[in-house]
């Protein structure tokens, strides 16, 4: 039994789990002791700064993180090296750029962005960009390795650190916003220091980089940065949007709150895709066709029925949910409280559809056609852009917002559907035939431990 439980910690989408879980767990409580801290107003600006600083590190480091993941996988020592030094040094150059446009933008138009809910973003998040850049690269660096418990202890670090604060902070110092984000940019800083020491952050291979592999991590990257920017848009687009409507800085508060509980949803699946890309890439890139193949349907089918009961739970317990993360204060009144409500269940049933539609995309990644998931991308944020739009200027309504959401992803499944049958012959019904499978392996193993258990137990 001991050694059944062994081999399950020790298991990589275990420790990628427990990474994300941590991650999530602590990002979700101090999201709850923010909501419960700030007013509406300073709340609504925290929210934009890191959902602002969310899509710039989409563009930072989608332009190398996915291709490198893909090309380490397998690859020689010295191969490995060049690449890691390639994807030093274009993170540290693409780094340098995004800031200084921040920087230039912010002088351009410092009087429109000092009084706006962007103006801690602009002020602030160029230093951030800088100090959080070495965990970074260590943490793709490590997820193409598949060094998962050292990526488990790098998040531990840096979101139980700046975890502690926030509760310090809601009871004892009383910090500012200003405060907040300060000490955000330390806790960062202490992290990268870390993986600087360590090693795992690459600095020290950053001479090893050649013109061949800086070419091969942009030629791939130059599609998967699209694909990340733009996955990150859909995640975030809504709220931007929001932002400059005429429903206010309130609405991107009271958006936020079923926003963020959907990211409990999203769990397994960073944690799991994390584990199935560097896979599913060293299939393609062996030729294991059927591999791949088998790959692909096993975990979306797996996936998917996960998601369909954490779905279910969101649901049913939409209100207490609401409640966990920000207390009454966003539950006042009746009118509201039917709108937070329905929000949280409408994105609920977005959880379900999730899974198929990301596994797609990393399929899509895995056998080298990054322009195609950028295409399947460019549809679903065509869709959600028009949709949120038509759902804030015309109905004024937060609940259209959601349902755009529905639409986008739904377009992202059938397109990522079609894209993959011309690798090997898709079918939705095979999806849910593999997670079939899946759990009844699972249960038979459970089952056949306990018989062993209780065999041994009769026989002592």
């Amino acid at each position: 039994m001991f050694a059944f439980i062994l081999k399950i910690v020790k298991e990589d989408n275990f420790l990628s789990l427990m990474g994300n879980l941590i991650l999530a767990g602590l990002g979700f409580a101090g999201f709850a002791l923010l909501a419960r801290s700030l007013d509406t107003a300073h709340f609504a600006q925290w929210v934009i700064f890191i959902s602002g600083g969310s899509l710039v590190e989409m563009l930072r480091f989608g332009i190398t993180n996915n291709a490198l993941v893909r090309f380490l996988s397998g690859a020689s020592k010295e191969y490995s090296e060049q690449l890691i030094g390639s994807n030093v040094r274009i993170s540290f150059i693409v780094t340098f750029w995004m800031t200084l446009l921040l920087f230039v933008i912010y002088l351009l138009f410092k009087a429109t962005i000092s009084n706006s809910m962007y103006a801690l973003f602009f002020t602030w998040y160029p230093i951030l960009a800088f100090v959080n850049l070495p965990w970074n690269n260590a943490m793709v660096i490590l997820q193409a390795k598949r060094n998962y418990d050292k990526m488990l202890w790098i998040k531990a670090l840096n979101s139980g650190l700046f975890f502690v604060f926030l509760v310090l902070n809601k009871w004892i110092i009383k910090g500012s916003l200003l405060d907040i984000i300060l000490v955000l940019i330390g806790v960062n800083l202490l992290t990268s220091l870390l993986c600087m020491y360590k090693g795992w952050d690459g600095i020290g291979l950053f001479k090893k980089a050649t013109k061949a592999t800086n070419k091969v991590l942009l030629n791939f990257g130059k599609y998967s940065t699209f694909t990340l920017i733009g996955t990150n848009l859909l995640r975030n687009a809504d709220l931007l949007i929001i932002s400059i409507s005429p429903l206010g800085s309130a609405a991107v508060a009271m958006f936020s709150i079923p926003l963020k509980l959907t990211e409990l949803q999203q769990i397994p699946l960073r944690s799991f895709a994390a584990t199935a890309f560097p896979k599913m890439s060293k299939a393609s890139l062996e030729k294991k066709q059927s591999e791949l193949k088998a790959l692909f349907y096993t975990y979306s089918g797996a996936l998917t029925y996960f998601f369909f009961l954490l779905s279910l739970i969101t649901f049913v317990f939409a209100e207490y949910f609401i409640l966990l993360v920000s207390g009454n204060q966003y539950l006042e009144g009746n009118a509201t409280s039917f709108n937070m409500i329905t929000l949280v269940r409408i994105f609920s049933v977005y959880g379900i559809l999730l899974p198929i539609d990301r596994m797609t995309g990393i399929g899509l990644d895995s056998i080298n056609k990054p322009n195609i998931n950028a295409l399947k991308v460019v549809f679903m944020l065509v869709t959600n852009v028009i949709g949120d739009l038509i759902a804030v200027f015309v109905f004024q309504s937060l609940e259209w917002v959601a349902l755009s959401t529905l639409a986008f992803t739904t377009v992202g499944i059938f397109l990522g559907a079609y894209f993959m049958s011309k690798e090997f012959n898709f079918s939705f019904l095979e999806i849910f035939k593999s997670g079939n499978r899946f759990y009844l392996s699972l249960w038979k193993q459970l089952t056949s431990l306990n018989n062993t258990r209780k065999l041994i137990k009769n026989q002592v």
